[in-house]
Order: C-alpha cells, then sequence, then structure tokens
C-alpha cells in the first residue's frame, strides 16, 4: 500500500490529506486531495458514537473507521485537531484517547501524523483564533467550494476537513526567511503592497 501513495516530502506534489477532528460522542473526519498545489474536496462526514454506552467499544470504532478512511483513501498525512484544555478532567482524557485511537490507526498505516491546535486551525482559516465552529463551516465550505446543501449539519465533520486545510496550508506555503507573522496586523506592516 505504501508505494501507492506520495509521499507528502514534496509539497508541490499531488497528495491526499485526511483530517479527523476526534470525538467520543462524534468524530469528524475529512479529505483533500492536493492537485497541482490546489487543495480540492473529497469527502466529509462524521462517526456517531453516542448509540454506544461502553466507552471502549467507541474507542474501537474510532480506530476501525480511522484506518478504514486510510485503506479507502490512502492518504500521505494525517492532519488531527490536538485536544484543548478544558476545566473537565474527565472529558479530556476521554478525548485523549479518541485522539489516540485515531493516531494509533495511522501509525499502523505508516501515516505521518500532524496536530493542531483548535486556536491555529480556526485563526488559519478564518484569521480569527476565537472563531465559531460556525464561522469555521462556512469558511471551510467557501474556500473548498462546498455547495451549502453538502455541507454536513454536525459540525464535527467540518472541523476535520478544517485541520485538513490548515496543514496543507502549512506545508504548501513556506515562509520565505524573515517573513514569519505573528498577527495580520504584522502581515499588513510587512506588506503594505498587498493592502488596499
Amino acid at each position: 500500500m505504501a508505494d501507492l501513495r506520495v509521499r507528502a516530502g514534496n509539497p508541490s506534489k499531488d497528495r491526499v490529506i485526511l483530517g479527523i477532528d476526534p470525538g467520543t460522542n462524534v468524530m469528524g473526519y475529512g479529505v483533500l486531495h492536493v492537485v497541482n498545489g490546489k487543495a480540492q474536496y473529497v469527502l466529509m462526514g462524521v462517526l456517531k458514537l453516542n448509540k454506544y454506552e461502553d466507552h471502549y467499544l467507541r474507542l474501537r470504532k474510532i480506530f476501525e473507521r480511522t484506518r478504514s478512511l486510510i485503506d479507502e483513501f490512502l492518504p500521505d498525512e494525517m492532519a488531527i485537531e490536538a485536544p484543548f484544555f478544558g476545566k473537565n478532567v474527565q472529558s479530556m482524557l476521554k478525548l485523549g484517547h479518541a485522539q489516540g485511537c485515531a493516531i494509533a490507526a495511522a501509525v499502523s498505516r505508516d501515516i505521518p501524523i500532524h496536530e493542531y491546535a483548535p486556536l491555529k486551525i480556526k485563526m488559519a482559516l478564518t484569521g480569527n483564533g476565537r472563531a465559531s465552529k460556525e464561522q469555521v463551516a462556512d469558511m471551510v465550505g467557501r474556500i473548498l467550494s462546498i455547495p451549502k446543501e453538502d455541507l454536513v449539519p454536525q459540525l464535527d465533520a467540518t472541523d476535520a476537513l478544517a485541520a485538513a486545510y490548515c496543514h496543507y496550508l502549512q506545508t504548501s506555503r513556506p515562509m520565505p526567511e524573515g517573513k514569519a507573522y505573528k498577527s495580520w496586523k504584522d502581515y499588513v506592516n510587512k506588506n503594505p503592497e498587498k493592502c488596499k
């Protein structure tokens, strides 16, 4: 299987990115195909887990679904949303378990994994690290030209696509030396010719 994939060492080559938004009630997933340096939407969906009462059965389903996506789409890389630090320790542990199962599925198929904090994903897509899930979903639809009627109602799916798109942005456009930006204001200051 590994020889069918185009390895992501050269970001200008065609490649497939699997995005995962882990969760123990709903896991979101999305697939992007990068062709000639441009990201194209392939698929998004959710795995609903709340019908399973056993937490460990949910984890098995996460592992199996992630591995089936890998076997079907042969991604070169997986981008996964990192758990954010919340007040509820039990929820954090369960989320960590869910993330671990998705990561284990990727590792079992030799897929490189890249974690992104929710703040970084939101910032990459909307320019606002505190954007709502709805704002992220709207931007995912616009950027990838997905008709509104094709967007999945569960926002976990668009969050997963957002993770994949964030990874595409991070790896497709290397920053020239001295061009790292701390904020949009910093970008404007360093590129006045691009702003009106």
